[in-house]
């Protein structure tokens, strides 16, 4: 048996950047743990790294990744195996074709936030240097877009002045469109970390929901959708009023607030309170934390960047710092958390169509011409590039002919779905280079080009605190995948030679190689890293800037009141508030948010392996306030259509009082992947973002994502279908693939894995009519249900069928697969007799029993909380009925019989919540 070999590498999940150790033997990944000498994490890892090897086992790879270049000759055929040779020779020779026909911004490339740094250089330097078009931008412009915009408007640069350390130096910490809890789980835990060395620290929480985030703070502002920049000019304007203000510091260091007070001055409490719908009292002592704490720290996600206001709500954020000299010192500062692994090194190359490398301004002509230089290109383009919206409508529109789109998957994670998909299919060519061949974007690729992915890449990535890291490779690239940069560098070479340019851009041998140049890019800048080398950063992880000369980065930004900008003094935004670019209204009476799960990655072709990843969410549904659901007479589990301007998707419903009165919630990672179906005009469903809004900051470019104006209507489909079945590993995931071709057929259908030591599918299904008999019989086909030792039942006239297979253990029988159709009312206790692997030889002719009602031997283990050790709400409330003291004290006791919450953490501010919810009302309080 090979030695077991372990790597340093990094977590490709969120910016929080989580250094793991790879565990190997031979060509397969067996394990992962944190690194605990890695600065971000110190050996923590959340459920969905510390999970990362059962996204990487042979059966995965085998069953979900791209291993071969792939052509389809026709869109409506599958794709064909080919060469590398013929695939870049055809991407090379359609390329230079449109450029030559149609101009060089006939071409746009749609990259990813999940690249490597020397990926993205490359990728930014063919189109800038080689082709001579701005049109490159990144799933990035989704995400952070807004930040830069605030940063650069304020600071004078996009530099996150703090660092995750700050956190035990602060007094108070403003949380705000951050569901941190769930979106970056192990700065999270460093804050609880911190909240119980230091009690008196105060946390304030603004968020629409009432997230696990809330559980941890002291004041939750549950503010109306959109309404930040009003709360934020609010809480200035009592800060004003109050005297809470630096005066010395905003004279020394900062330009133009007069403009701003002037603003804000009509910011009264009582015109705050009622936009922002919360009480005075409220605002008044959130201002006071925060400007009289002796240091505060804020940090923000989402939910300010993903706004048609985004980089006035990151401007008025970081107002509030500069009026109240909360910036420069240990604790104190606006910190932006990236919301992907390499967000940030996309900005510091230039990955978008509106920046340059080393953060420079396209807009400027000494810019471009740095870059230009560098290169050794006679210019950079000076017309702007199309971003992210502007470039899928353009192909819509047939000004740009042809798309190639690396790592990301904009048919599932790009608003207004409609717009997304005709692009995809009106471009002539569309270049897909992936790892995962499962995408839905990859259905509407002309060329499939394999790529490698975690485990097997390598170079660098930038988390949220400026923290550049190595990621490195622990198996050899399977198949015949290859690396972003690589195959970039290749087609550039190839394309040099076609449009008879000289062979001289693209001559990197190594991603170091790469690398090097962009490290030179950046001498004399903010983010200089001249002081560094990849031998360096094999030593240790390290902060930009780190100039030549320096032996370590820099932790915290302006600690000298000097910002990098003409004059040095940092800028006041004038920020006025405006609403949401899509308020509600009578025939949309609901505020729709997307956002994450906490087990869950962006469009889960990672994590949609794993069933275990799916106990605590184990189906897609659209969360409402239980008052609104009485009101229209709706219940839990009613399939709803939810439907915008834009598009309509069919989902179940669930209560929860996270969202408040007309809000509703549906998880962003929930693409037609797992949840699909087709409309009454035969048109496929596209996910939770067939209904968001494309509507985008005017500065930022950044779409609107949390908030689209919508309709919540009770979907009559009577018939309905449930299958569920354990399947062999090395068959349920192209069963789901299969499934996943059936779901056009009903309006409603989902398909999800589960399980932990076994591997299941479930798929459901919901409709006008009764299926076929054909339907029916392919899902039970892909279910493993098509045998002789199948039992089933058939009533053709009430469109009902059953279909069960039992298998004998030594003393009894185990139910391994079921399909219910027509009547799926024995759903409950049928599903946890599988799901649970109970005993189930009684049970035998009751199964085929329409309508059979759940014996009282059958009981559920409940809802998984816990991941790590699978412990369900109900064992929890079991074990808490006997545990004693205060909350703490409950806890200890709780965590000592069933270990909830002592491994990754995640799931702690859930269990912290039944604790209390356990406790006597005197000890709770």
């Amino acid at each position: 048996m090979s030695t077991p070999t372990e790597t340093k590498s990094t977590c490709p999940y969120c910016g929080v950047g989580c250094g793991v150790i790879i565990e190997s033997t031979g060509a397969q990944i067996t394990g992962v743990r944190g690194d605990p000498d890695h600065p971000a994490n110190f050996g923590r890892l959340c459920t969905k790294g510390s999970t990362l090897h059962h996204t990487a086992t042979a059966a995965v790879t085998l069953q979900t990744r791209l291993l071969y270049p792939m052509q389809r000759l026709q869109r409506d055929q599958a794709p064909q195996r080919v060469s590398w040779n013929h695939a870049l020779g055809m991407a090379t020779r359609k390329f230079a074709q449109v450029i030559q026909e149609h101009g060089p911004d006939a071409v746009g490339f749609y990259i990813s936030g999940q690249l490597l740094t020397e990926d993205y250089y490359v990728f930014n330097k063919l189109a800038k240097g080689l082709i001579g078009t701005n049109n490159v931008d990144t799933n990035s412009r989704l995400c952070m877009s807004s930040a830069v915009a605030g940063y650069k408007s304020t600071l004078g640069a996009d530099a996150p002045p703090t660092c995750y350390d700050d956190v035990n130096h602060t007094q108070c910490i403003f949380i705000v469109g951050s569901n941190t809890a769930w979106a970056h789980p192990i700065l999270f835990r460093r804050i609880e970390d911190a909240k119980k060395a230091n009690p008196a620290m105060k946390i304030i929480y603004a968020d629409p929901r009432r997230t696990d985030t809330a559980e941890i703070a002291d004041l939750h502002l549950a503010i109306q959708p959109g309404t930040d920049v009003m709360l934020f000019n609010g809480m200035l304007h009592i800060m004003l009023w109050e005297g809470w203000t630096n005066a010395a510091y905003i004279a020394a260091h900062t330009n133009d607030f007069d403009a701003l007070k002037a603003t804000v001055r009509d910011c009264t409490p009582e015109l705050v309170a009622q936009i922002c719908g919360i009480s005075k009292e409220a605002l008044h002592q959130a201002a006071q934390w925060f400007a009289t704490s002796k240091a505060t720290l804020s940090l923000y996600c989402m939910g300010l960047n993903q706004s048609s206001s985004g980089t006035a709500k990151n401007g008025a954020l970081i107002n509030l710092h500069l009026a109240t000299a909360q910036i420069g010192k240990p604790g104190a500062g606006p910190f932006s958390l990236t919301g992907q692994p390499n967000a940030m090194g996309g900005r510091e190359v230039g990955g978008m169509a509106n920046l340059l490398s080393g953060h420079r301004d396209l807009a400027n002509p000494a810019h471009r011409a740095e870059v230009a230089a560098l290169w050794g290109v006679a210019d950079v383009p000076a017309t702007p590039g199309k971003t992210a919206i502007e470039m899928f409508q353009a192909a819509a529109d047939g000004e740009i002919k042809a798309l190639w789109i690396a790592c990301t998957n904009p048919a599932q994670s790009m608003p207004d779905q409609a717009t997304v998909r005709r692009a995809l299919q009106r471009a002539e060519l569309v270049i897909v280079q992936e790892a995962f061949a499962t995408t839905a974007t990859c259905a509407y690729a002309d060329l499939l080009l394999p790529a490698t992915t975690w485990g097997e890449k390598t170079g660098t990535v930038t988390n949220s605190e400026r923290r550049i890291s190595r990621v490195r490779p622990a198996v050899a690239a399977p198949g015949e995948t290859r690396h972003d940069w690589s195959i970039a560098v290749e087609f550039a070479q190839q394309l040099e030679a076609e449009l008879g340019r000289p062979a001289r851009l693209f001559d990197y041998p190594t991603p170091e190689s790469v690398w090097n140049e962009h490290r030179e890019s950046t001498r004399g800048r903010d983010l200089d890293i001249t002081g560094l080398s990849y031998a360096m950063l094999d030593v240790a992880p390290q902060q930009w800037p780190l100039r030549e000369g320096d032996a370590v980065g820099k932790a915290r930004l302006y600690e000298d009141g000097l910002f990098p900008t003409k004059d040095g003094k940092a800028q006041f935004a004038n920020t006025v508030y405006k609403p949401v670019a899509e308020p509600r209204e009578a025939r949309y009476p609901f505020s729709l948010s997307t956002g994450r799960l906490r087990d869950q990655w962006h469009g889960m072709s990672r994590t949609g392996t794993v069933g275990r990843l799916f106990g605590h969410v184990a189906e897609p549904s659209v969360q409402m306030h239980p008052q609104d659901m009485a009101r229209r007479l709706l219940k839990e589990g009613d399939l709803v259509h939810v439907t915008s301007k834009r598009g309509s998707i069919v989902v179940p419903l669930q209560a929860s009082t996270e969202v408040g009165m007309s809000q509703a919630f549906i998880a962003m990672h929930w693409g037609e992947e797992f949840l699909s179906g087709v409309s009454a005009n035969g048109e496929r469903l596209a996910g939770v973002n067939a209904l968001t809004t494309p509507t985008f900051c005017p500065t930022s470019k950044q779409p609107e994502l949390k908030h689209a104006a919508v309709k919540i209507l009770k979907a009559e489909l009577p018939w309905s279908l449930l299958g569920v079945a354990w399947l062999p590993e090395t068959d349920a995931l192209a069963a789901r693939e299969q499934l996943k071709q059936l779901m056009v057929q009903f309006p409603y259908a989902s398909v999800v894995p589960f399980g932990r030591e076994r591997t299941g599918l479930l798929f459901r299904a919901a409709s006008h009519e009764t299926a076929s008999d054909d339907t029916v019989a392919q899902i039970e086909k892909l279910l493993g249900l098509d045998g002789s030792d199948v039992l089933r039942y058939a009533d053709k006239k009430k469109g009902q069928r059953r279909a069960v297979r039992l298998e004998r253990t030594a003393d009894n029988a185990e139910l391994t697969g079921f399909v219910l159709a027509g009547d799926t009312s024995a759903e409950g206790w049928i599903k946890t007799l599988l799901q649970d692997q109970l005993p189930a030889q009684a049970y035998g002719r009751l199964l085929l029993v329409p309508g059979s009602k759940a014996p009282v031997a059958v009981k559920a283990r409940g809802k998984q909380i816990c991941t790590c050790f699978n412990v369900t709400d109900e064992a929890i409330n079991s074990t808490l009925a006997s545990c004693r003291g205060f909350e703490d004290e409950r806890l200890g006791q709780l965590q000592t019989a069933l270990k909830c919450g002592t491994n990754c953490g995640s799931c702690l501010p859930e269990v912290r919540r039944m604790v209390r919810a356990s406790m006597p009302a005197t000890q709770a309080a």
